[in-house]
């Protein structure tokens, strides 16, 4: 090869490599752009966003200083001595806490729709006075916020009754005095018993369990003891041992403990245990030191954790606002907040601003249990007693929500004088369902494809109640479509396994029974179609024999459509597992272009286990979870379908939901939906370490029907479309083909942050 062919090969190679180095560096450019540097959504962001104001703080959380401020006012002008809850004995007076009392809805709704005069801003205190000759509870209303001048007790009005002193929750200050009973007092009446199970002075824990008795005025609790783990949960490592103590007196030291359970038998106290132990009527078996790898609950990855699991961002930012408590999002709006007792609650939603429902949000959880242990048997808890909203903890970014969505505080004040904040107690993301929201695909008569993604925007908090875990989501489809759902994760309460243990459970240990349970969530849904009066629509079918018109000598049956419009309320509550249409609607005045009524359907997802027996005395302290669905003339007295006080006196209750069904007319009235979901839960081997959500989730959606003329996602930037003859690789004809521009960007990711690890808690 001669010289000058060796010189232009040389050439062509370093041209060559010039120009794939120039395509690298262009293509690394690309993809280290921040994405806050490429075109924002601009008007795609929200078209309602410029319809919105300040308007929704009407429905806007307390701030600090509120709580601060109607503290304040009410040490200063109640003319009583008020302790910090969190120092006060049965016997001296507190604020248990303070929320925002919402005005009625009337007046809501002339300021909103009608220019009216904006409602005085108003607290809702709850006091516990046990430093007076009839000790009880009492709740005000304290306003004008942010500058209280007055004060006015509530509690007769509301609950037609004063509230008894024994239905007030515990509160923390009476959970450590009755943890140091039963760990300082009891158990050093047994201490050879003590040594023989393992204990070693600090390595048990408890779990209190409710009711706290059988009649009203009780106030006796079990403590059933587990082995205390640094690096789990300890609920699924039970001891076998329980211990009942009576905390009825206001005098802390007539406290006593009224009965002891050690695998199977009963004895009178810890002394008796000890003394029949002694003489060998008692056999022990050692709870053994768990080492992390043979810990059933170990959370901690069995492999070495790397990254590479999939992050979700939009390059162009968020498609939605959130301004205040006020979130935006295409054509749907609303508020948001955070209820102490009961968590997530929405108002004034809307869509294209019309609004379809005034108030979305969760009531109460409740789970019922059943073992062959004592305090596995009785427990039926009802988690507002304890804080749905309270014991919403900080969200964990990349895991409770996606890494970038957008975390939002909470402020509450309870058991203290001061209020407090939950950072990141709230998410709020889109997310792509990874599913079409529609979608067709034509080779008949004309060649097409017409799709549509289902991204949706969702509102989340996740409550920690003692051993589970609830995620609670309102999610807002581009059609029109709410969803409500709850997630059940955490960890299974479980009892020792002894005798016939199978028979409310599974074994899911060496000495770990999973008990059976079943959880009833409900949600109230005060539903405005097309204005605020409504009527309940029901559409089932029928098959009905007909002749063939063609040929009269063959008979077929024919599907038919069944309607009517439900009455009263005694028609409209539909029992947990009985036959109910498959379609109900809250239908308004109105008509659609093809003229049926404009309406929203319920469509209720769910697998509820049985709910207690009418003869049970406890049952009307949760009649709610009778049904389904339900639906009243809404109130403003029938605002809240439980009470914080049903918990302790699940006998009497302060509020019976079984009140709110009374046969009134339903038709034309503005009207609220009570919806209950469940699941049976018998545990298994897979619930351990923790349940998974998978399978664990239950709610419910509301469906427009016939409400639009036409399915109103046809008016989403998302939509996509092209026909055979189109170059539809062409960014003008499909944006799917402009991803390789607009996406090709890096996500502005903010560093990890977690400050959720603040207090203990004894419950």
């Amino acid at each position: 090869m001669n010289l000058k062919a060796v010189l232009i090969l040389l050439a062509v190679a370093l041209v060559t490599i010039l120009a794939l180095v120039s395509v690298l560096l262009s293509g690394a450019g690309k993809s280290t752009d921040s994405c806050s540097s490429k075109p924002r959504h601009g008007n795609l962001k929200s078209n309602v966003a410029q319809q919105k104001s300040d308007k929704g703080s009407v429905f806007s959380d307390l701030t600090p200083e509120e709580f601060s401020a109607t503290v304040d006012y009410l040490k200063k002008n109640l003319g009583k001595n008020l302790i910090n809850a969190a120092d006060a004995k049965p016997t001296e007076n507190c604020i248990y806490y303070v929320d925002i009392k919402y005005p009625p809805k009337q007046q809501v709704l002339n300021y909103l729709d009608r220019g009216g005069e904006n409602p005085k801003r108003e607290a809702l205190a709850v006091v516990f006075f046990g430093d007076q000759e009839e000790p009880n509870i009492t709740e005000y209303v304290v306003g004008p916020l942010p500058n209280p001048s007055y004060y006015h007790d509530i509690t007769l009005e509301k609950y037609k009754e004063n509230l008894p002193y024994y239905r007030r929750p515990m509160i923390g200050k009476e959970y450590v005095d009755a943890y140091d009973l039963v760990y300082q007092n009891e158990f050093s009446m047994a201490p050879t018993f003590l040594k023989a199970l393992g204990y070693d002075g600090s390595n048990f824990a408890a779990l209190t369990t409710v009711p706290r008795g059988f009649k009203s005025g009780d106030r006796s609790t079990w403590f059933v003891l587990f082995l205390k783990m640094k690096e789990s949960c300890f609920a699924v490592q039970p001891v076998g041992l329980e211990i009942l103590l009576d905390h009825k007196s206001m005098d802390i030291s007539k406290w006593k403990v009224t009965k002891v359970f050690y695998n199977g038998a009963y004895f009178l106290n810890m002394a008796d245990l000890e003394k029949q132990f002694n003489a060998g009527n008692v056999e022990v078996i050692e709870i053994q030191k768990i080492k992390t790898e043979n810990d059933i609950g170990s959370m901690i990855p069995k492999v070495t954790t790397q990254p590479g699991a999939p992050l979700q961002f939009n390059p162009a930012g968020h498609r939605y606002t959130v301004h205040k408590n006020q979130v935006t999002f295409q054509s749907w709006s609303f508020t948001y907040g955070m209820n102490v007792n009961s968590g997530l609650r929405l108002f004034d939603i809307r869509f294209n601003n019309e609004r379809i429902a005034y108030e979305i949000s969760t009531q109460e959880a409740i789970a019922i249990y059943g073992s062959n242990a004592p305090g596995g048997m009785i427990t039926r808890y009802l988690d507002g007693s304890f804080g749905i909203g309270r014991f919403s903890f900080e969200l964990v970014r990349g895991v409770d929500c996606p890494y970038l969505a957008t975390y939002i505080d909470a402020h509450y004040l309870m058991e203290s004088e001061t209020p407090d904040t939950t950072k990141n107690a709230i998410c709020i993301f889109e997310q792509d369902l990874g599913v079409p929201l529609r979608r067709h695909y034509s080779n008949m008569h004309s060649m097409y494809y017409g799709g549509l993604p289902s991204t949706v925007l969702i509102v989340r908090a996740v409550s920690t109640l003692i051993n589970y875990d609830y995620v609670w989501d309102f999610i807002f489809y581009q059609n029109g479509v709410i969803e409500a759902k709850m997630h059940a994760t955490g960890y299974i309460s479980s009892s020792f396994y002894f005798a016939d243990g199978k028979e409310y459970g599974s074994r899911v240990g060496e000495h770990t029974l999973g008990t059976l349970h079943t959880h009833f969530v409900n949600y109230k849904v005060d539903l405005d179609v097309g204005g605020v009066d409504n009527s309940v629509m029901t559409q089932d079918m029928q098959f009905n024999p007909v002749n063939i018109p063609w040929q009269p000598e063959v008979k077929i049956q024919r599907p038919k459509v069944v309607r009517s419009i439900l009455e009263t309320e005694n028609q409209a509550a539909f029992e947990l597992h009985a036959k109910a249409p498959r379609y109900i609607h809250f239908s308004s005045n109105t008509t659609s272009k093809w003229g049926h009524p404009r309406s929203y359907r319920v469509q209720i997802s769910s697998f509820a286990g049985d709910f207690l027996p009418e003869e049970s005395p406890v049952e009307k302290a949760m009649g709610w979870a009778r049904y389904k669905l339900a639906v009243t003339k809404r109130k403003d007295e029938e605002a809240e379908s439980s009470s914080i006080y049903n918990q302790n006196d699940p006998w009497s209750p302060s509020v019976k939901f079984s009140d709110f069904i009374n046969n009134e007319t339903i038709k034309n009235q503005d009207l609220v939906a009570w919806i209950t979901v469940g699941f049976l839960h018998i545990p298994h081997s897979e619930d351990l370490p923790n349940t998974a959500t998978p399978g664990n989730a239950v709610g419910f959606f509301l469906r427009p029907y016939n409400y639009f003329d036409l399915d109103p996602s046809v008016n989403s930037p998302d939509g996509v479309y092209f026909k055979s003859e189109q170059d539809y690789g062409s960014c003008e004809v499909n944006q799917l083909a402009c991803l390789s521009k607009t996406a090709s960007c890096s996500p502005n990711i903010p560093p990890f942050t977690y400050e959720g690890f603040k207090n203990l808690v004894n419950l």
